[in-house]
């Protein structure tokens, strides 16, 4: 009975083996580049960068079909999806931070370790509170020793916060390590730490050079005085110039406009006009035109299908054109929705009457960009349109703040640009909904059923075996 009872485990481990490799297949295969409409080739900017980012145009946005744009993917030579975000215009656009010369003083001071006293500073400022002049002294105690490398950084002409010190110094005769810390004061009498140490770097070897200058700060003051954690007589950077490494600037906005032409419409006893937007644009803007002269009150809905309710996005706000004919044209500023938008229905309704003409309503988006990493053999191609592929968003922001930390707050992914024309993949049958079938449900229960068969034939047939001594 051991030997029959072994073979029939066996047999059901088999089993269950056969349907646990076709659930993983179904869901391994769920979607492919075969499921999208059309791709983009890629043109990488950057060789072997690892992170790039493509910023989408409208071309996209007219091929996507689902509103959260999760039908939109980038696939490796082997039609493998690779990991990808959907970001907004500004989180990878980083730009470069800004900088600015800051004046710099050196400090004489003893070493507390052999006896040297507290630093004391006497300086001369102006009318902003700049230093223009200082005096270091240090009530001397016996066997004090003096040492050198420390400075103080005017940072009072700034205005903006300073998140971190960029130093430059002279080459050193030999590799260079040193480590400092940041104090911060307003006064030159009270001071607080705003780094506790620092690695400063300037190593070279096989004609390469590895240099290390900055330091960031936690917190602000007008004066900061840069001291080595371990004074001595170990090699200290000779000072030639500080920067104040500021904020970037705010990323300059790329508007981008689609113009619609509407249909008049009539609904309880007042006119509207209805728009159908070609894609799945994300809205943020709008304006109205209008021929000539005019000023009208509008107020916009906008909603997903044809059977779902209006919704509220804009107004009543007042758009008017003044002085169409004298070739200097005054016109309303466009409005801002409250929020980003991708429905496909739009209705415009006017506070008063409209001439003949309907109006032409404008929308503005700004592009966002897909960023994704590089894996397996190039080239790489943007996917766009499927009603049932879904792209799995893969933890892009938080790599991309891991990178900058690391290598500077002025790193971002290197640029890739969409193809000029797309290349047909399944055209208009993937925008077609399918059926959906949950496969992988359907197989576990059928596991399930299956394994209970199973073990009710195992059980009869241990049943109608005759007893054994």
């Amino acid at each position: 009975m051991t030997l029959r009872t072994g073979a029939a485990g066996t047999r059901i481990a088999a089993w269950l083996a056969v349907v646990v490799s076709l659930v993983m297949s179904v869901v391994a295969n769920a979607a492919s580049r075969d499921d999208y409409a059309r791709q983009w080739p890629l043109t990488l900017g950057q060789e072997e960068s690892g992170a790039y980012r493509v910023l989408l145009d409208e071309a996209v946005y007219r091929s996507a079909s689902q509103a959260a744009l999760v039908d939109v993917e980038v696939f490796n030579a082997q039609g493998q999806p690779l990991p990808a975000a959907l970001l907004s215009p500004a989180q990878p656009l980083a730009q470069a931070p800004r900088t600015l010369a800051l004046p710099w003083f050196p400090l004489p001071a003893l070493d507390p370790a052999a006896g040297g006293g507290d630093l004391r500073l006497v300086a001369e400022r102006d009318e902003a509170g700049g230093i223009v002049r200082i005096e270091a002294g240090v009530p001397p105690r016996d066997a004090a020793v003096a040492v050198p490398g420390q400075w103080l950084v005017d940072a009072s002409p700034l205005r903006e916060p300073v998140r971190a010190l960029r130093l430059e110094w002279e080459r050193p005769r030999e590799s260079l390590q040193a480590r400092y810390r940041v104090e911060g004061s307003n006064d030159l009498r009270q001071w607080r730490t705003l780094n506790e140490g620092t690695t400063l770097l300037d190593l070279e070897r096989g004609g390469e050079r590895l240099r290390q200058g900055r330091i960031e700060l936690d917190g602000q003051a007008r004066y900061l005085r840069l001291l080595p954690v371990r004074p001595g007589p170990g090699l200290l950077p000779v000072l030639s110039g500080v920067a104040g490494e500021l904020e970037p600037p705010p990323p300059q906005a790329r508007w981008e406009w689609v113009e619609l032409e509407g249909q008049r419409r009539s609904e309880g006893g007042r006119e509207y006009f209805e728009f159908k937007l070609p894609g799945r644009i994300p809205v943020e803007r709008a304006d109205v035109r209008l021929p000539g002269n005019n000023a009208v009150e509008w107020t916009l809905h906008s909603r997903e299908r044809g059977d779902a309710s209006w919704i509220w996005r804009a107004g009543p706000w007042m758009a008017f054109q003044v002085g169409a004919g004298a070739g200097q044209a005054s016109q309303s500023d466009p409005r801002p929705l409250a929020m980003v938008v991708r429905d496909r229905q739009w209705r415009l309704g006017a506070g008063s009457a409209v001439g003949a003409q309907a109006p032409v309503l404008r929308l503005g988006y700004r592009p966002e960009v897909m960023v994704f990493l590089a894996q397996g053999e190039p080239p790489y191609a943007l996917a766009a349109g499927s009603a049932n592929a879904r792209r799995a968003d893969a933890p892009i922001p938080a790599l991309l703040e891991a990178l900058r930390r690391q290598r500077g707050a002025g790193w971002q992914p290197a640029p890739a640009y969409l193809a000029p024309e797309p290349e047909e993949l399944a055209g208009e049958r993937a925008l077609a909904p399918q059926r959906q079938i949950d496969w992988k449900s359907l197989l576990l229960w059928a596991l399930l059923v299956g394994g209970a068969v199973l073990v009710a034939a195992l059980g009869l047939s241990l049943l109608r075996q005759p007893p054994r001594d």
